[in-house]
């Protein structure tokens, strides 16, 4: 299979789909290669780098595109990269349909078969590509909530691990998937008080007992968590449900019971985000202030640290594109069904329920069609 790599042109977008490790492996397993010239460079990785990997280096974006059958991506589709896609090409990056239907619209109308890493599931059900950025994300999550709370950035003027006679900051951390379990490490070794909030009593029980009474814990109802976020001094979004918007658990009405100059750092906000005020922001601007509230709502936070990023996603992402190259899309899918469920939207069909729902499309199951595209043909 000929598979591509463009260089990632969202805003201060340094990750990489493929490090040249990944390209060594798909060309011994019999694969062409195609790189975007200087797709690496920032995270590391120079042509040259990929060229003895064995690839061959690509002039420009719309070369890659043109000339492969699969694309292996970090973000969704931009605009830009619209025209550049053909029917029957295979789509493999982090999607993010949901809040885009410009997006979503073009995926579908240009009949591309899109693999979704945030989707992808493993044996027992848990999101193996999705994982490693949700930990990179949560550990950001507490650093950059506390210079957004800095005073030359809107915020309160809170320092969260405190100093001798002065308490620490507030955090409240809502969900305890890998962004909140991860957030919830970075923001109690600053010291800082935490309270973490989830939907059942298994994970936050879990981490009560590891982190023995350093940490306060609730279910999320709603009453507990409104008085918890109106006093806090800094909010993080770590709810996740895979495929769908994440629910809104901040009201506009919430945000003024707020001190101001507190801060909500909405990870989920490719996803949507937790607050009603939430809107994507970027690494060049990362933060508004609405209701007094700073936001920061970066949807590509790990791009940050963009060659720890990379060399975290990519160990995930390759095992899978490695069976999407030698298998074939259909038969690698129907081989596993974690894979399947990766597949959002095929051949202008929406083929997530999570999706469909969302966006009010019909739904019509994976491996139905695939068996008419294949009928088709």
């Amino acid at each position: 299979m000929k598979v591509g790599v463009p260089k990632e042109i969202k805003n201060h977008e340094y990750r990489v789909g493929l490090t040249p490790a990944g390209v060594h492996a798909l060309t011994l397993a019999g694969h062409e290669v195609l790189v975007e010239t200087n797709a690496g460079a920032r995270t590391g990785f120079a042509d040259a780098d990929y060229a003895t990997a064995g690839a061959r280096i690509a002039a420009s974006a719309a070369e890659v595109y043109a000339r492969a059958e699969m694309v292996v991506k970090v973000k969704e589709l931009q605009s830009a990269e619209f025209p550049l896609t053909r029917p029957g090409q295979i789509l493999y990056a982090y999607q993010h349909f949901a809040p885009d239907p410009d997006l979503l619209q073009h995926v579908i109308d240009c009949g591309l078969s899109c693999v979704a890493y945030e989707t992808v599931a493993d044996a027992q059900g848990e999101l193996p590509l999705l994982a490693p950025m949700s930990r990179v994300a949560g550990r950001l999550a507490p650093q950059v909530g506390a210079w957004a709370l800095q005073m030359a950035n809107g915020g309160s003027g809170v320092l969260l691990g405190g100093v001798a006679g002065v308490p620490p900051g507030k955090v409240v951390i809502v969900g305890a998937g890998n962004v909140g379990t991860n957030a919830l490490q970075i923001a109690v070794g600053m010291g800082a008080q935490v309270t973490l909030f989830d939907r059942g009593i298994d994970k936050i029980a879990a981490l009560d007992r590891i982190y023995r009474g350093r940490i306060a814990t609730a279910v999320a109802d709603p009453l507990t968590l409104e008085r918890a976020i109106a006093d806090a001094d800094l909010v993080i979004g770590a709810v996740l449900i895979p495929g769908k918007l994440s629910p809104k658990c901040i009201t506009r009405a919430l945000l003024r019971k707020m001190r101001p100059g507190s801060v909500i750092v909405d990870v989920g906000i490719d996803q949507g985000g937790i607050a009603e005020t939430s809107r994507p922001t970027s690494h060049s601007e990362p933060i508004f202030v609405e209701e007094g509230i700073v936001h920061y709502c970066v949807p590509n936070m790990p791009s940050a640290v963009a060659r720890t990023a990379t060399l975290a996603l990519t160990q995930a992402t390759l095992p899978y594109a490695l069976r999407l190259a030698s298998l074939g899309l259909r038969r690698a899918l129907e081989e596993d069904a974690g894979l399947m469920a990766g597949l959002q939207v095929h051949a202008g069909r929406v083929t997530h329920p999570g999706l469909a729902e969302d966006t009010q499309r019909t739904f019509t199951p994976p491996a139905e069609a695939l068996a008419q595209t294949t009928q088709n043909t």
